[in-house]
């Protein structure tokens, strides 16, 4: 039961970053006339952080990684760049096979986000997040 509790707040922490991720990309392309490709760095680093924050407080709250805030999140970073590499190769691909997506960038990194996502939520439970929570 707990696997499956800690799925639906992966999944809600997961919609936050991806509010995060598509409104950032939109608006750098949409009123920055920023390039699409490039407007996903600082789109997914915010979501990113903003997803970290929710999961080690909600998702993993019970679960300890044993390392300092900035360690954690410089790891949490590096684990996503797994899910990020999927999310990103496949928002690359349907930009370059819809010329439509390129005015919508927005749908583009919400089909990314939801492919990568079973990625990231494996390495997050499986590799930093690991162990319970140790008690001070």
């Amino acid at each position: 039961m707990r696997l499956r509790h800690e799925a639906a707040l992966f999944a809600v922490g997961g919609v936050l970053g991806l509010l995060a991720d598509a409104g950032t990309v939109q608006a750098l392309v949409g009123w920055g006339r920023w390039n699409p490709y490039l407007a996903r760095v600082p789109s997914f680093l915010l979501a990113a952080t903003l997803t970290w924050v929710w999961n080690r407080r909600h998702t993993f709250a019970h679960r300890g990684s044993g390392r300092s805030a900035a360690s954690e999140w410089l790891h949490w970073l590096a684990l996503m760049g797994a899910g990020a590499c999927v999310n990103y190769a496949t928002y690359a691909v349907l930009l370059l096979s819809f010329e439509p997506l390129q005015r919508w960038p927005a749908l583009a990194a919400a089909a990314g986000s939801s492919v990568a996502a079973l990625v990231n939520f494996s390495t997050a439970r499986g590799v930093l997040f690991r162990r319970p929570k140790e008690l001070v």
